[in-house]
């Protein structure tokens, strides 16, 4: 089974041996970090992405870059030149100097993770995000993450541009908080549908240990299921009986989007992890016949087909059908610059492959 699940259902095909967004872009100039996270969407022949913008402050460290960010909204024709067309959301970029939860402290400090989700029963764009507490003398400096949930103001695909309205928080630290959601916990949503229900694969990340729910311990990424009858929630955490769902990586899964092929079957794109922590250095992706049971991880090696101009791989922003099995992936990395750019690949599913890795862990 192994050597079969190793045999990637994708062709790298081509992509720009360079960034497709760099600090030069001129819609770029106020972005001292570059970007990280978001989705890449395709409607009506436009491509729309929605990165966080690690905006940072003008003449501060690149520690700010992580505080004081933003959501985008850029636009293509074909993925590769690029124009801002707005900001979304902004967040506070305060610190606070309290280790707890605490109801002082401003729980919108930063903002990270827009992924718009189309709702048919409501006939709108649903964009999930991130919001955290940010302690600048304590690791992760991001902490308790919040789920919101907002809702296009404008019907249709069309709206998927926005403006979006906040519609509450549908995922927070709290009672049913699960161990390895850390402290930094819950820092990433992402929904989609398996028949009826609503699934979700959340993440969190500095797992607490014993009693201490307040300091997170070594840095380690989970990600869990929650499930829900409506997009808007309630959302309800899965046992810790499937809860952190390691069949992925014992302890690596950053910033999980899923999507389905044509055959049915679910498949999540994530961030795998850098080098640093001997891991690959590639996103990753995950397939799943019931949306709920995930296999083990596999990368895409693009750096075969592609001019390796990053030194750390970051996250993929989904895939885009484009026909005839190619898909088209922006994905966010890191190079020697403070600034971390946008770049661009496409791929080719191989469908036979794909029916031998289905039939494999469809048989688990």
């Amino acid at each position: 089974m192994e050597a079969t699940l190793n045999s990637t259902i994708f062709d790298i095909l081509e992509g720009p041996d360079e960034p497709v967004i760099t600090e030069d872009h001129l819609d770029a100039q106020d972005i001292q970090g570059g970007f990280e996270g978001g989705r890449l969407l395709k409607v009506d022949g436009v491509y729309h992405m929605f990165p966080t913008e690690r905006a940072g402050i003008p003449g501060a460290g690149p520690e700010r870059d992580r505080i004081n960010t933003r959501i985008g909204h850029w636009t293509s024709e074909d993925a590769v030149n690029w124009t801002r067309v707005s900001t979304l959301y902004q967040s506070s970029g305060n610190y606070t100097h309290i280790d707890t939860d605490h109801p002082a402290s401003d729980r919108r400090a930063a903002i990270w993770s827009f992924l718009p989700v189309f709702n048919q029963a409501e006939d709108r764009w649903n964009g999930f995000y991130v919001a955290y507490t940010c302690q600048p003398d304590i690791s992760p400096v991001h902490s308790f993450g919040r789920i919101w949930r907002s809702v296009s103001q404008a019907p249709g695909m069309s709206g998927v541009g926005g403006p979006y309205e906040d519609a509450g928080i549908v995922m927070e630290p709290g009672l049913e908080t699960q161990a390895w959601e850390g402290r930094q916990g819950v820092d990433s949503f992402f929904p989609y549908r398996v028949g009826q229900t609503w699934f979700a694969l959340y993440g969190g990340a500095f797992p607490f240990e014993g009693d201490d729910r307040i300091h997170g311990t070594s840095g380690k990424w989970y990600v869990g299921l929650a499930r829900a009858d409506d997009l808007a929630g309630p959302w309800l955490r899965l046992g810790e009986d499937v809860n952190p769902v390691t069949s992925i990586h014992p302890w690596f899964v950053e910033n999980p989007l899923v999507t389905q092929l044509p055959d049915g079957t679910y498949i999540a794109m994530f961030d795998g992890g850098p080098e640093w922590l001997k891991l690959p250095n590639m996103f990753g992706y995950s397939l799943s016949v019931d949306g709920v049971n995930w296999s083990e991880a596999m990368y895409f090696p693009i750096r075969t087909r592609v001019k390796q101009w990053w030194h750390t791989m970051r996250t993929p922003l989904g895939l885009v059908p484009e026909g005839d099995n190619v898909y088209t992936i922006v994905y966010n990395a890191i190079n020697e610059r403070r600034f971390h750019p946008a770049g661009m690949v496409r791929v080719r599913l191989k469908p036979d492959v794909l029916k031998r890795q289905r039939e494999l862990i469809g048989a688990e």
